[in-house]
Parts: structure tokens; C-alpha cells; sequence
């Protein structure tokens, strides 16, 4: 059982969880877009409930609440490190193919070997809103994935007709944040997308010479190595250091985790000047059987999501769903 909240009580609620929480949900960003005169929908801290963009995917995924795109893990000087103080545990609002990607982000941060220290702290103090979609949007495939449903976050919340918003707890620790605030009770039941425009066969009988297919030529020419579909993807985990020496002290300085793409140029370079998948197609090969083929015999499941992100952001507008048509027939499990 639920409540329907107005926007005066959701005002009070709010400022309750900042007390406690830094709020992340997807909001719009204006003049941030390719051109001037267009927007972009990203995860930001919110001051407000209106600021929240309900009935539209974001362009970039959750994954920079919990891990920014530059993040200092360590201070130093001549003789002395220091760790970064802890930060305020995040809230964060999210759709159910987020939360199926956020499984992924523990599998390889926290399940792929020795915990990840940095990533752990944050996500272990993180609490997750679920946002109910009550349709699919464009480039959405999460049903063809089976990510369109979950049942692991900490609340659950969707705009109601009348305007109000419809919010469930299932954490007590959150839900301690509305004590006092008077408001009507409700049962509605979760939204969750049943069908997309987009049906998507996952390769699952690929040859063994995959590899070496002529259909990543196709890319070789066409992708320009620009990273975006990385940066956008909720899954992807790679990321490279950096030092940033201070100009006062030259001796001095930070140490950064700065996400990374195996799309890019040097992504593979190694000592001696040596350096693997030089061609774009190669590139592409690695990328997408890891998200759909790789991955899968590693933990049972497959590590893309369907959001689609990575099918609107690339300026080339290479299809990553018509690769993975492309793949199916390869592997024979679609009629065409």
C-alpha cells in the first residue's frame, strides 16, 4: 500500500531526505544538448519534484550519480596519501532497466574479484526509488532482455493522472522520512512496460568463428570512435587513472578514476608501443558479443539491458539493434 502525495507534501518529504540523502533523478538540462536550442535529460541532484522528467528516457544512464565521469580516490604529497572523506549517501530514482543495470555494476565491481573499494562505500549507503513506466519509449528493447521488471529497490513511485504522485515504500529507513506528513492512502499497482515498438532476437548459438565474420567490415568504416555509446551505457565499467600534479606543488596532487571506452584510440595500448583492436571493427566486435554473448557465460545472464541509449546517441547512427538482427541470423535463432 501507497499514498498519493501532492506537491506540498512531496516539498516536505523532500527536504526530510536532504537532511540525509543527495537526491539524483533524471532532470532536464537546458541548452545542454548538440545545438543550442535543444535540451538534455540527465541524472543531477534535484532541489524539487518538478524538476524530475517523468514521461521521457534520459540521455545518459544512472550510472554517473553513483560513479562520476571524473572521481578523486586519493590525495598526495611527498610523504603521505589521504582517501577522500565519505561522501552523503545518494537516493537515487531510476526505471527498472536501470535497477537490472545496476545488478551488472555488482557483478563487476563487487563479484569480479576483490571488491572495489571506492565503489563499494557508495553503493552500499545508496537507497533506489523505482520509477514505473507506463509506456515504452523509443529504441527501448528491455522485454526482448527480460530487464523490464525487478523487484529490488528500496521504493516505488509513478505520476497519476490527476497530477499527484503515487509512492510506496518497502525500506523502513525511508520510509521514516514521512512520519508526520498527512497524506491519503492508496493501492495502485507498479507500472511496468509489458511490450516495445522494438522486438530484439538476442544471438545465442553464435559460431565459434564469429570473430572473424565479415559483418563487422560493415563498422570499420562507419564508426568514428567517439566513446558516446559507452558513456551512455549503463553497463559499461571500464575507466583509466589519472594524476593531476597541483602547480603550486609539483609534488603534490590527486589521483583520479576517469571513465574509459574500448571504442577510442589507445584504448589497448600497452608498454613497448604495442596495441590491440586498431580497427573500428574490431572495436565493435568486442563491444557488442561482450554485451550480449561473453558476459553471459560468465555470470548466466546477459549485460546489456535494452535501454537503446546507445541507438540515439551515435552521430554516425550505427544501429546496435540492427547488429544484434544481424548476429541472430548468423546464429540462426531468427526467421526473417
Amino acid at each position: 500500500m501507497g499514498n498519493l502525495w501532492n506537491r506540498k507534501a512531496l516539498d516536505v518529504l523532500l527536504e526530510n531526505l536532504k537532511k540525509d540523502y543527495d537526491v539524483y533523478a533524471p532532470k532536464r538540462w537546458r541548452g545542454d544538448g548538440c545545438y543550442s536550442d535543444t535540451d538534455t535529460i540527465r541524472y543531477g541532484r534535484i532541489d524539487s519534484f518538478d524538476e524530475i522528467v517523468w514521461n521521457a528516457k534520459s540521455d545518459y544512464s544512472f550510472k554517473e550519480a553513483l560513479l562520476p565521469i571524473s572521481d578523486t580516490i586519493l590525495y598526495f604529497t611527498e610523504n603521505a596519501t589521504q582517501i577522500p572523506d565519505d561522501k552523503k549517501p545518494r537516493l537515487i530514482f531510476l526505471r527498472a532497466c536501470e535497477i537490472n543495470a545496476l545488478k551488472r555494476l555488482d557483478d563487476i565491481y563487487l563479484n569480479n574479484g576483490p571488491e572495489d573499494y571506492y565503489y563499494k562505500r557508495i553503493r552500499e549507503k545508496a537507497k533506489f526509488v523505482l520509477i514505473g513506466c507506463s509506456q515504452s519509449f523509443d529504441s527501448c528493447f528491455c522485454v526482448s532482455m527480460n530487464t523490464n521488471r525487478t523487484e529490488n529497490f528500496d521504493a516505488y513511485c509513478h505520476r497519476t493522472k490527476e497530477g499527484d504522485l503515487y509512492l510506496e515504500f518497502s525500506d523502513s529507513a525511508l520510509a521514516s522520512y514521512t512520519e508526520g506528513i498527512q497524506v491519503p492512502e492508496a493501492v495502485q499497482e507498479i507500472q511496468y512496460v509489458t511490450e516495445n515498438e522494438e522486438v530484439v532476437p538476442v544471438p545465442e548459438n553464435l559460431p565459434a568463428d564469429i570473430a572473424g565474420s565479415q559483418v563487422w567490415k560493415e563498422y570499420a568504416g562507419r564508426c568514428i570512435g567517439c566513446g558516446r555509446c559507452n558513456f551512455v551505457c549503463p553497463t559499461c565499467t571500464c575507466f583509466t587513472m589519472q594524476d593531476i600534479f597541483y602547480k603550486d606543488n609539483e609534488n603534490a596532487g590527486e589521483r583520479r578514476r576517469v571513465w574509459a571506452s574500448c571504442q577510442v584510440d589507445g584504448y589497448t595500448d600497452m608498454a613497448g608501443g604495442i596495441s590491440f583492436r586498431k580497427d573500428q571493427g574490431e572495436r565493435m566486435r568486442f563491444k557488442v558479443l561482450h554485451k550480449v554473448y561473453n558476459y553471459k557465460n560468465r555470470f548466466g545472464y546477459h549485460m546489456c539491458v535494452g535501454c537503446g541509449r546507445c541507438e540515439n546517441v551515435c552521430p554516425e547512427y550505427i544501429s546496435y539493434i540492427e547488429c544484434l538482427h544481424k548476429l541472430s541470423k548468423i546464429g540462426g535463432n531468427e526467421n526473417d
